[in-house]
């Protein structure tokens, strides 16, 4: 039996194809950036023709760096930018838009108005989201206004609506699969998390026809085979998630309790709360952590915006760094008696303030202050954002017996040993750093191969979990209470701004 499982990992700045063998290994990997579009300030958009070309060149790129033919690959799991919309023709498979990117906030005053008729507690109460330009609904709706002709086609079932997984599964089997996972579906203001449906007042709410919507399955379920072409040989799909979902998947985090918080573009920290949902009283999210032979696990998330995307604006904003990596040396030079705070709200602030209004602010500038100070603050300002996260966690989630006080990080600002032993001294718990940072593209690579059974059962798979670094608290008490004070300030400040 083929052994061999690839990971297909669409993120919101580059695609990377991942193949693992059956004991969890990277034999083969490519990554390529792809274009963001910027048509308008507040809009992000891609071009859905680079994820797929993209997605065909990476893919085959890694299966020829492990030596691996079609048959060799047992299944396909993707994963993916959630919220992240794109409408495309049934017939041509041509979008007919460019996508509307989960960082785009075009319809912020669509969603102001619907607050201002008080949806958000019904909306709240099926989809355990906020109204917010950040997920599907309202972007779905822009695009059937603003296209000609959108809507009538959408009624008539002429075109189809997906997140970025579906998008890549309706090519990838040549169209003959129209389908999502509970996890992306989820993150759509449209599915209902207790029924396990697309839920008939949402649809009406925000304007969306059912013909145009994806069928959902489970995180590990039978999505089809790849065209055989493609790849020299059909190839079983098997696996889907979110992103943020499958880094829940490839930390292991199957007990309730526990946490993990992945850095990339964003930042997103995700609570397992197990088969019962938690609703948020601290303007949390309550989301499918993911969903196997029809069950569903439940978490709460805290969603930032700005992570990885901040050190991308000191490179390409800036110039004060050259390369992303620079950055954790530079900050390690600055002036220790200088308080610099970046509030990164470059695109809004989401959890727990969840402001789509409200724009990036840095405070604390002096003479002195120089590149060295800017990459502090932006640092800082990921590890301050995730302390908030916690924060409201805490104050959600009350089973005090079954929270673990230990953070498991992935993603690529993980690599800086100094970002992370902030981390680990703002929040006062250790971090822990695991040995395979492909969480994600691991997730979605255990959920396909669980699936298709060349991996086991997520009990024994957690044994698998292996800790490369674990970062102590050292600061002392005063300091990190200062420096979280001034943080919080900023945040006031800048919100009344």
């Amino acid at each position: 039996m083929a052994a061999l499982v690839l990971a297909i990992d669409l993120g919101t700045t580059s695609n990377r194809a991942v193949v693992f063998d059956s004991a969890y290994r990277i034999v083969g990997l490519a990554q390529e950036e792809f274009p963001q579009h910027y048509p308008h300030s507040g809009w992000v958009e891609h071009d859905p023709t680079d994820w797929w070309a993209t997605t065909l060149s990476t893919c085959r790129a890694a299966m020829a760096a492990a030596g691996a033919g079609a048959g060799d690959i047992a299944a396909i799991g993707i994963t993916n930018q959630r919220e992240t919309t794109v409408i495309w023709d049934r017939t041509t498979g041509a979008p007919i838009h460019r996508a509307i990117v989960w960082q785009d906030r075009r319809t912020a005053d669509r969603c102001a108005a619907l607050k201002a008729q008080n949806a958000e507690g019904e909306v709240t109460a099926a989809t355990g989201l906020l109204i917010d330009p950040y997920f599907s609904a309202t972007k779905i709706g822009w695009l059937l206004d603003t296209v000609e002709g959108a809507r009538g086609r959408a009624e008539t079932g002429e075109l189809c609506f997906g997140t970025v997984d579906t998008y890549l599964l309706w090519h990838l089997t040549g169209g003959r699969v129209h389908a999502t996972d509970a996890t992306n579906a989820a993150r759509t203001l449209l599915y209902n998390i207790h029924t396990g449906d697309w839920d008939d007042a949402m649809l009406a709410l925000f304007g969306v026809p059912r013909a145009l919507l994806p069928d959902v399955r489970d995180s590990g379920a039978d999505f089809g085979t790849t065209v055989p072409e493609l790849f020299g040989g059909a190839i079983r799909i098997a696996g889907i998630a979110g992103d943020q979902q499958a880094a829940v998947v490839g930390q292991a985090c199957f007990e309730p309790g526990m946490i993990k918080s992945t850095y990339g573009t964003g930042c997103f920290a995700v609570l397992n709360t197990g088969p019962q949902s938690v609703t948020s009283r601290n303007r949390l999210l309550t989301t499918i952590a993911y969903q196997l032979n029809g069950q569903r696990t439940y978490a709460l998330e805290g969603s930032i915006f700005v992570a990885g995307a901040a050190v991308q604006w000191l490179r390409d904003g800036l110039g004060v760094i050259k390369h992303a990596s620079d950055t954790a040396a530079l900050a390690a030079r600055a002036d220790p008696s200088q308080d610099v705070y970046l509030v990164p709200a470059f695109v809004g602030l989401g959890a727990p303030h969840w402001n789509a209004e409200v724009r990036g602010a840095l405070y604390g500038l002096t003479r002195a202050t120089g590149p060295a100070e800017l990459a502090r603050a932006t640092l800082e300002s990921v590890c301050y954002q995730t302390r908030d996260l916690l924060e409201a966690m805490r104050g959600d989630w009350t089973d005090a017996a079954r929270t673990r006080t230990v953070l498991r990080v992935d993603g690529g600002m993980v690599a800086s040993d100094w970002t992370m032993q902030f981390l680990a001294d703002l929040l006062n718990a250790p971090v822990d750093r695991p040995q395979i940072l492909e969480t994600t593209a691991l997730g979605a690579a255990y959920l396909a191969g669980l699936t298709v059974g060349v991996y086991p059962e997520p009990a024994e798979f957690a044994k698998s979990w292996a800790m490369e670094c674990r970062f102590q608290p050292s600061m002392e008490e005063s300091v990190r209470a200062r420096k979280y004070n001034g943080w919080r300030h900023a945040i006031r400040r800048t919100l009344s701004a």
